[in-house]
């Protein structure tokens, strides 16, 4: 049965979240108190990149199953379930901000109370949240509306940007955490469209479901993390972590996704989720040495990667650096946690000049660097007179480069490959002195 559904918070993840479920037939109504970002998505506009949404978008919006104002009154009025999806950034110890979480629960409640809204209400936490949100925010319900039918439910989401569309239309699973059988009759209603070739939807308690989220993006940061520590072994021996993650991968006890190494991670989940299960469950004494090495094992890795470049560019003052990739990972225009930025402040600090191109990343990137570096029109034109070109994101179109034109181009042929796109032995016969991740360097020129 439709349903009219709110969605609280139109970012990444409250985008995508309304978005797909007025595909499924609902009707949702998405508040966001930036009337200028309301403004342009009642347009049709996209705020953010991600492959297949925008079409999505328009439909919805056309058939008038998807609307967006900043009225968050008249979501409570209208919709039986509220999904908050609100930004929990990092406080300066680690902890997960609950400042907008929190608030909003509060306005809603007081909504409900000023309203006499007797039917039930659904808060649904969609955000990434610490273990002992759901009852932080059924507490603050009760405070404000006493004896009103509030329930609350955490339901994380498991949304990888540049496939969120994909992963929401067919979900590996769904995860809600309830007690209440009306609560659960309801998720369980409005996820069904999604669920149909037979994944699970897995009910639990709502602390379960909390720490899920934490202990899977952990999980994830740490295949990542190892990966990049035994790459550092394998330059250090002359082994190949290619042919290491082959070898692993195809263990189907391990499997063979999140083991590619690299510059390290980045993004709006990994370093967020990493830092606050790391200082809840410090908080409690039953510390996770193992994700705290995580962290620092992704820090060494982006600096060794940087210390590389510095140390065979000898005298890098003055020198030109084409870069290739912006955002923290391919097909979005998520900057936070990028990598490439780490990059770029240390090559500034040592005085390069540096030439810039990713396919979606750079107006983000030119509000934080503005006229300190220049934006190419395309990759390659950042070659031009280039003492070295550094690969930061693998992006398709990095893939299948014509060596010719990098060689005429570039003043010295060299490359650093901080996502492994090429096999060094080829790009060495094109004739490239050619420094990747957890591999000899090939090609080297006396």
């Amino acid at each position: 049965m439709s349903q009219t559904i709110g969605i609280i918070g139109t970012g990444y993840v409250g985008l995508v979240t309304g978005t797909c479920f007025a595909e499924s037939g609902n009707n949702v109504l998405c508040i966001d108190v930036d009337q200028h970002k309301v403004e342009t998505l009642l347009q049709g506009k996209m705020p953010i990149y991600e492959p297949g949404l925008e079409h999505l978008l328009e439909r919805n919006i056309s058939n008038g199953r998807l609307k967006f104002s900043t009225d968050l009154e008249l979501a409570v009025k209208q919709c039986t379930i509220l999904f908050l999806c609100l930004p929990t950034p990092p406080g300066e110890d680690g902890s997960a901000d609950l400042n907008y979480v929190m608030d909003a629960a509060k306005h809603i409640a007081v909504i409900i109370k000023k309203e006499h809204i007797t039917e039930l209400r659904i808060l649904v936490n969609k955000s990434t949240v610490p273990v002992g949100t759901a009852d932080k925010v059924r507490s603050i319900c009760r405070n404000a509306a006493p004896g009103f039918d509030i329930e609350v439910v955490s339901n994380p989401e498991f949304l990888r940007e540049g496939f969120a569309v994909e992963d929401f239309m067919k979900p590996d699973r769904v995860v809600v955490g309830t007690s209440n059988p009306k609560a659960e009759h309801v998720m369980r209603d409005i996820y069904e469209p999604f669920l149909r070739s037979g994944n699970p939807i897995y009910v639990m308690d709502e602390k379960s479901a909390e720490i899920t989220k934490y202990a899977a993006n952990c999980f994830l940061a740490m295949r990542i993390s190892f990966m990049n520590e035994l790459s550092a072994y394998c330059e250090t021996i002359g082994a190949d972590i290619e042919n290491v993650r082959i070898g692993i991968g195809s263990d189907s006890r391990i499997g063979k996704r999140f083991l590619f190494a690299g510059i390290g991670y980045g993004g709006s989940c990994f370093p967020k989720d990493v830092k606050a299960l790391l200082h809840s469950t410090d908080a409690v004494g039953t510390s996770l040495g193992i994700i705290h090495a995580v962290e620092e094992a992704n820090a060494r890795q982006i600096q060794r990667f940087v210390e590389k470049v510095i140390h065979r560019v000898s005298n890098i003052k003055g020198v030109k650096i084409a870069l290739w990739g912006l955002s923290f990972k391919p097909n979005t225009d998520d900057v936070r946690e990028a990598p490439a930025y780490t990059i770029i402040d240390r090559l500034l600090e040592k005085g390069a000049h540096i030439s810039a191109y990713d396919p979606e990343a750079m107006p983000n990137t030119k509000s934080i660097y503005g006229d300190s570096i220049h934006f190419a029109s395309s990759a390659y034109d950042t070659l031009q007179d280039a003492d070295a070109l550094i690969i930061a994101t693998e992006w398709n179109e990095f893939r299948k480069p014509d060596f010719a034109v990098l060689r005429k181009t570039m003043k010295y042929h060299l490359i650093f490959d901080g996502r492994n796109l090429f096999d060094p032995e080829i790009i060495a016969s094109e004739g490239f002195e050619y420094h990747s991740i957890g591999r000899l360097a090939s090609g080297l020129q006396s």
